[in-house]
């Protein structure tokens, strides 16, 4: 079956709300076989909305609304359908006594407007509104299946998982559901990546591959249709094969997660501690690592070393290292090691990293936006420095650095 998520909202289209809801549904339209084929957003109009509904009824099978369903004079989801359709608008009683006792128990007095929450169309089945008050609603007509839904994703949500899924499989036929897996990389760019495995991507069939990029990571998600799950991983299985023969040193996991959440478990289990020194990036290297819950077990803290002052006060660096004709300077190599290192002394952790680099969005010491060097140090080791040469604005190259240093940290802890 093909689908079209119509997300009905002036508000959308101004900006003013992002667009989850389509997001939810796709997945879990996936999960159950259904294909969506496009998504649209349309504004608080009704022509506008009524051309949408006939375009979309005219290329899918099912149309799935959210939106629109409230009490005021622009929530006009209802009636557009019931226009298209020519179908009348009905009372939905157990809605209306619902809404009615909300407005009792609370003292309020209901405005009229508040019925409009409870209409249905003729013939329609209504969608239980567990967490709001807008009934939903689903019917077929002409052969497309409709279904309206609230646009706040908290009624939305239980409302779509609940009711309108089961109301749409007892319409499907012979739909198998779609299974993904989400292998992710870091340390490598997208087009690199893609290089690697041009000639799987070109010659792909089933299982499909799509490779996207997120900052600093890049994600391959593996897709056939399968029954259930044990089926799909082995349809699966010479794929990933391949892909992880080709791109190993570079796969951190074979789910959906952030690198930071895989370094933090395998921190956590080697029983092993960290600490970070960081200058271009800011502190975000330490904001990634404390996203992940229980971090605490192994990330003892961060320094944000971004004067010179600050990097040889806290962290000793030597102000001739740092400063003067000759001196290498903050962005160097010998400052990275020297950051990395004391870390060690200084906080007693197991691994030190460290960060120094040009940002942007001007060059600085004469070395050119991008540049960033990484120092990886561990208790009893050589202190290791990766130079880095990353492009994107001021935000870009702080993100990919403090990725890339996750990395850096990854591969140490998998060859312990």
């Amino acid at each position: 079956m093909k689908a079209e998520i119509i997300a009905i909202g002036t508000e959308l289209l101004l900006g003013q709300i992002v667009n989850t809801n389509a997001q939810f549904i796709s997945r879990e339209c996936a999960a159950l076989g259904i294909d969506i084929y496009f998504q649209t957003v349309v504004g608080d109009n009704e022509q506008r909305l009524l051309d949408s509904l006939r375009l979309a009824a005219s290329r899918a099978d099912v149309v799935i609304c959210t939106g629109g369903l409230g009490p005021t004079q622009d929530d006009l989801t209802k009636d557009v359908l019931a226009t298209l359709t020519g179908r009348n608008l009905v009372l939905h009683e157990p809605s209306m006594e619902a809404i009615s006792e909300m407005f009792a128990s609370r003292g309020i007095h209901m405005v009229e407007s508040n019925r409009r929450q409870a209409l249905m169309l003729e013939g329609s089945d209504p969608l239980h509104n567990e967490t709001g008050l807008a009934v939903g609603n689903a019917l077929t007509f002409e052969g497309t299946h409709f279904v309206l839904l609230p646009g706040p994703p908290k009624e939305m949500k239980p409302m779509f998982t609940k009711y309108a899924m089961p109301w749409l499989q007892l319409r499907m036929t012979s739909e198998v559901p779609l299974y993904s897996k989400m292998l992710k990389f870091a340390g490598i760019g997208e087009s690199n990546l893609e290089h690697l495995l041009l000639d799987l991507i070109q010659s792909q069939t089933d299982p499909t591959i799509a490779p996207y990029a997120k900052e600093g990571e890049v994600t391959i998600r593996l897709t056939t249709r399968a029954h259930a799950e044990a089926e799909g991983e082995l349809k699966l299985q010479a794929t990933e094969a391949e892909i992880k023969k080709r791109l190993g040193e570079y796969l951190y996991a074979d789910q959906d997660v952030p690198i930071e959440t895989i370094v933090l478990q395998l921190l956590v289990a080697s029983k092993k501690t960290l600490s970070v020194a960081e200058s271009c990036t800011g502190g975000l290297l330490s904001d990634l690592i404390t996203t992940v819950p229980g971090s605490s077990e192994s990330f003892l803290g961060g320094i944000i070393v971004y004067s010179n002052k600050l990097k040889n006060k806290l962290l000793g660096v030597p102000m001739n290292i740092l400063e003067g004709e000759g001196a290498p300077g903050a962005v160097s190599s010998e400052t990275a090691v020297i950051l990395a290192e004391q870390l060690l002394v200084r906080t007693g952790s197991d691994f030190g990293i460290s960060v120094t680099g040009v940002a942007g969005p001007s060059p600085s010491e004469g070395k050119p936006v991008g540049l960033v060097y990484v120092g990886l140090a561990q208790k009893n080791e050589k202190t290791e420095v990766f130079t880095l040469q990353l492009s994107g604005n001021r935000e870009s190259i702080k993100l990919r650095a403090a990725k890339r240093a996750l990395y850096q940290l990854w591969k140490q802890l998998k060859e312990n």
